[in-house]
């Protein structure tokens, strides 16, 4: 909802939306024909790869590409390797994705039935790092961070999205269960959930400190809970897992629980679908569904120019292609017909100021894209505080020129970092 003064003289406001309760539960979505796993690492010619068209999987293997890789997926079903090739994420970075054509009458990997699930972090970053809800162990195994808080998300940080509200009502046991395994596996003094202020809905938490927040976008962010809740202003470039606290998202607690109460790993993700009339749908799609199953399950025609967003409409990002599979962290898609697309330009700033006034950060926005438009990222960041952007999207909302603000912030910290990793 976007609620705004008659005379345009306040800021505009937007509100998070509250839990749909008209919408029955997740429907189940089959396991389609071809499965796509996304892997964040390059594929080198000049190393053997462990794995191979034709090579024969089972649900919940481990796949790596090389013996001495790091990262790693699991596969959500038993099958047959298709193929393995580079792709490009939305910041240019390389990366491989691996396809797996499913075989229902496959057998499950024997491995999970012989390993003892240790309730370590070692043995969730080893296993544990693909479930639903995408468990942070890469966060929580860091030695540089000294995790003592950890923050559920139960309110979504994005407006028009209610999956995380969803996850806390409809799987409370299992959500509390998963807390308290996870605190078993930390060494963290204090479990804490955001839960919007004007939820009707009656949840057990216990165990959690309850965090009740503001409908005013964007309250929900964590760098907007560290600063509200917590009194902790982060400084410019700062991580909240840098002052002891860790977000994580419900599901991933479920998540979690499932696989410890089963014996295996789950590779259920739930995401709720928002069509172009802003209509919105449940489902439950397994880890490397295409999302075009999603969309024409409940009948979304795409059509030349439309938008498909994964994620909200302030954060979110847009896919160019409905083969894009179900990820562990996503939560919401959007579809915006052509028509309705706001329009994006390369207009020149006319400085009416607007991005500023709304910004959360106090970022002279304003300047800051001039910086970033000539490609000084050491300069934004050292002169108009580049690295102190929440990544609200709010100025590119207002921005009367049509400049895509937020784009151009989020395409800047990625450079920046890349220019001081390669230093």
């Amino acid at each position: 909802m976007i609620k705004r003064s008659f005379f345009a003289l306040s800021k505009p406001r937007l509100t998070y939306d509250l839990l749909d309760t008209s919408l029955p539960s997740a429907e189940e979505l089959a396991i389609p024909g071809t499965l796509t796993l996304l892997l964040p690492e390059k594929i080198d010619r000049a190393k053997k790869a462990l794995i191979g068209p034709g090579d024969a999987v089972k649900k919940g293997q481990k796949l790596k590409l090389y013996d001495d890789s790091a990262p790693y997926v699991l596969s959500p079903a038993a099958g047959t390797i298709k193929e393995f090739d580079s792709y490009a994420d939305d910041f240019g970075s390389t990366a491989t994705y691996i396809t797996i054509k499913p075989d229902p009458s496959a057998k499950d990997d024997d491995q999970w039935a012989q390993t003892n699930l240790e309730q370590t972090l070692e043995f969730a970053a080893d296993y544990l790092g693909h479930i639903p809800g995408a468990l942070p162990v890469s966060t929580l195994t860091n030695p540089n961070y000294d995790i003592r808080t950890i923050v559920v998300t139960g309110a979504d940080t994005d407006i028009l999205c209610d999956t995380c509200q969803f996850v806390c009502t409809a799987y409370a046991g299992l959500m509390v269960a998963g807390a308290k395994i996870l605190k078993a596996m930390t060494r963290a003094d204090r479990m804490c959930i955001t839960v919007p202020e004007k939820l009707s809905a009656q949840v057990n938490l216990d165990g959690f400190n309850v965090l009740k927040t503001s409908d005013t976008y964007p309250s929900n962010l964590p760098a907007m809970i560290m600063k509200d809740h917590f009194g902790k202003a982060l400084s410019p470039g700062t991580l909240p897992e840098e002052e002891g606290v860790c977000f994580i998202r419900p599901e991933a607690l479920v998540s979690l629980a499932r696989t410890y109460e089963t014996g295996h790993a789950v590779f259920d993700k739930i995401i709720t679908l928002i069509d172009k009339g802003g209509q919105r749908h449940r489902v439950k799609a397994t880890i490397g569904t295409p999302i075009s199953k999603i969309l024409s399950c409940f009948n979304v025609q795409i059509n030349e120019q439309d938008r498909v967003i994964i994620g909200g409409p302030m954060r979110g990002f847009a896919t160019y292609t409905v083969h894009h599979p179900v990820v562990p962290d996503m939560d919401t898609l959007m579809v915006q017909d052509s028509d309705v697309i706001p329009e994006i330009s390369d207009n020149a700033c006319v400085n009416c100021g607007e991005c500023v006034r709304v910004c959360p950060a106090n970022v002279p926005v304003n300047l800051l894209v001039r910086y970033l438009e000539a490609n000084l990222y050491e300069e934004a960041a050292d002169r108009f505080d580049l690295e102190s952007c929440i990544e609200c999207g709010l100025c590119g909302y207002v921005c009367r020129a049509g400049i895509p603000l937020y784009q151009y912030i989020r395409l800047g910290k990625h450079e920046l970092l890349t220019l001081r990793e390669n230093a």
